[in-house]
């Protein structure tokens, strides 16, 4: 069956810290101007594509989780993306630490369509640093130097992947194996990341494999996340260490890290950005120059330059996060203390609400004699809450493992999201 009477599925994998959250907001703040170009984004939000990549992966849900079980949700999300008439796109970088099981599955469940893979690359002196600090605002108290020197020792081992949770999400030549077997290898895109700071050409990369027009995109607030600095790094993992082991994942998710790693500390101003060791400098230059020569002589589509894989050198002396001044610690310190207090005294106000993520279009005000215009806004807005609402969300998951169900859920996405309802 040729592939042109068949809609294209981008499926973007990761890898995490290589400009995906840039790229995920660069899609979701353009969704309508997507839709003008053909290519549809399935799901309500990007918190959609999170919970099918859970679903994929099997990954466990504790019991006190107050969100809604993602069992069922890949089939949900797969399933509005094969709707689409061009092209679609779905992205979460954890699909990378998917295992040759699930990334088989997964590329299986979108060969009645005409699959390709997205996978986005940096260099291994940028990536190193940015991984342990996501480990630390995921909770991970392991020492920045002895969470490096447990990722080198690694790095022989045959099951690595299983071993380290940096290699199952950077071992890029395996990652890319196990997702191209049933797919030609020019349908697998290799896009490499650009030395810090060109989230532009980033996206030109990106929107060249998608074969839409990057200029005609508005990438205003879509810029890179700002990591942490050695000193905030060094603070959140001494709180992770001090933490009581009861306290549930999902409430360290929801609260401190989004209060502390997301919203206060790395929008705080740093001296500087953590580098590696120079006593690593050479084993860093060695896995990039066997991942550069892996990738040449793959068939894949490389997009960018493989020259954006070379380490940089270091443009200052090291100064790993233990070594960081007491009085910049005690500053982080103070300034997160400050923030939880303000958090804590909202939430008892009643002052904090959590915006809901795809949630409905605001209603129209009230008038004494409302428009046309305006009836039908609050007739869009009836219809979503009747179908998207908070209420109808919670059955409609916790129902999810039945077929009949994912089929319903991708029914109203269709409903709700047609095109004289999209909207940017």
């Amino acid at each position: 069956m040729l592939s042109g009477s068949r809609p294209r599925i981008y499926v973007h994998i990761g890898e995490p810290k290589t400009g995906t959250s840039f790229l995920q907001r660069s899609l979701w703040s353009n969704r309508a101007r997507l839709a003008a170009q053909g290519v549809t984004l399935p799901g309500f939000g990007q918190r959609d594509h999170s919970r099918a990549s859970r679903d994929l992966r099997e990954a466990p849900r504790e019991a006190s989780d107050p969100t809604d079980p993602w069992t069922g949700d890949w089939a949900v999300l797969t399933g509005q993306a094969l709707r689409a008439r061009t092209a679609a796109v779905i992205s979460d970088e954890i699909l990378a630490a998917c295992n040759p099981p699930q990334a088989d599955q997964a590329i299986r469940s979108l060969l009645v369509a005409d699959p390709h893979v997205i996978l986005t690359v940096r260099d291994f002196g940028s990536v190193l640093p940015a991984e342990w600090q996501e480990r630390i605002k995921c909770r991970e108290s392991v020492p920045w130097e002895e969470w490096l020197d447990s990722v080198a020792d690694t790095t022989p081992a045959a099951d690595r992947r299983a071993r380290s949770w940096f290699w199952a999400v950077h071992d890029t030549l395996a990652i890319l194996d196990m997702w191209s077997q049933h797919i030609p290898p020019d349908h697998v895109h290799v896009i490499t990341v650009p030395p810090q700071g060109a989230t532009d050409l980033l996206w030109i990369r990106f929107a060249s494999v998608l074969g839409v027009d990057p200029g005609r995109f508005d990438l205003t607030g879509t810029r890179a996340n700002p990591s942490l600095g050695p000193a905030e790094a060094e603070f959140l993992r001494q709180v992770n260490q001090a933490l009581p082991a009861e306290m549930p994942n999902w409430f360290y998710t929801q609260d401190i890290k989004r209060i502390l790693a997301l919203d206060l500390l790395r929008s705080r101003p740093r001296q500087a950005l953590l580098t590696l060791p120079p006593s690593r400098a050479a084993w860093a230059q060695e896995q990039s120059e066997i991942l550069i020569a892996g990738l040449r002589d793959a068939k894949y589509h490389i997009v960018g330059d493989l020259d954006d894989l070379v380490p940089r050198p270091a443009s200052r002396a090291y100064t790993g996060p233990a070594d960081q001044p007491a009085e910049q610690l005690l500053d982080a310190a103070v300034h997160a203390t400050a923030a939880l207090l303000q958090h804590m005294y909202l939430e008892k106000s009643g002052g904090i609400g959590r915006p809901p993520v795809g949630g409905p279009p605001a209603a129209a005000p009230r008038r004494a004699r409302l428009s046309p215009g305006a009836l039908r806004q609050l007739l869009v807005q009836w219809e979503w809450t009747l179908l998207n609402g908070p209420t109808a969300k919670r059955v409609l998951r916790g129902a999810s493992h039945r077929p009949a169900v994912q089929r319903l859920r991708i029914l109203i996405w269709r409903l709700l999201m047609r095109p004289a309802r999209s909207r940017g």
